[in-house]
């Protein structure tokens, strides 16, 4: 039971600390009130246009892609370190094959991903007339 209340300690720090921090600076922060605080911030140049832009979903897709392999990363590295200890504890078999599945399903992912275009990135407009004007010379 003792192992339970430290974890409930744990977690009561992790979010104490965080918001106590939050609640500080809102008390101790100056606060001006300003119509150019509420202004979009972009890089210092001045806002045009609207904000309903046609966002290009590949943005997307490469950041889900590399959030799965950047996961797959976290859990390989703790495998690869004890991966030793266990084939002499469970045997090659049972150490090697759930990673290999684990492995098999992101390689599964990353083909599908592959074949529905999701890794090939769309060419611009001016490369697409680049090309054609080069393979017409």
């Amino acid at each position: 039971m003792s192992d339970w209340i430290a974890i409930g300690a744990l977690g009561i720090v992790a979010v104490g600390i965080p918001l106590g921090m939050m609640a500080l600076s809102a008390l101790l922060r100056p606060t001006v009130p300003e119509r150019h605080k509420r202004a979009t911030y972009e890089s210092g140049e001045i806002p045009t246009g609207t904000t309903n832009i046609r966002f290009n979903i590949q943005y997307y897709n490469v950041a889900l892609l590399f959030v799965v392999f950047d996961v797959e990363t976290v859990l390989l590295f703790p495998w690869l370190s004890i991966y030793r200890e266990a084939i002499g504890e469970v045997g090659l078999v049972r150490a090697l094959l759930p990673m290999l599945a684990f492995m098999a399903i992101l390689v599964i992912g990353l083909v599908w991903a592959w074949r529905n275009g999701a890794v090939q990135w769309a060419s611009s407009p001016r490369a697409t007339v680049r090309a054609r004007r080069e393979d017409q010379q």
